[in-house]
């Protein structure tokens, strides 16, 4: 279930600060985030935010179809190798 419309989106304090700085300075600095629950906004539009994954800091560029979404559906937490192969199935240990 999603937040209450009444509510508003959820964007950290601290996060939404910085980057009304940078638009202010008309800067686009990278900046780094842990705050992966955060809501992308309008303002965050054309700015490059380091989303943490647990990891490591994956750098993700903000256009205006991301807005509404959160930071974290787009720094993947987990790495698919593929699936295993026919052969490989077959001749497993059973």
């Amino acid at each position: 279930m999603g937040r209450s419309t009444r509510k508003g989106p959820y964007v950290e304090e601290r996060l939404e600060q910085r980057v009304e700085e940078l638009n202010r300075q008309r800067q686009k600095k990278v900046l780094k985030t842990w705050s992966r629950r955060s809501t992308i906004v309008p303002e965050f539009v054309g700015h490059t935010l380091d989303v943490h994954n647990g990891r490591k800091f994956i750098p993700v560029y903000v256009t205006e179809n991301m807005v509404g979404h959160k930071l974290g559906e787009f720094a993947l937490t987990r790495l698919f190798r593929g699936h295993t192969a026919r052969g490989e199935k077959a001749t497993g240990a059973r």
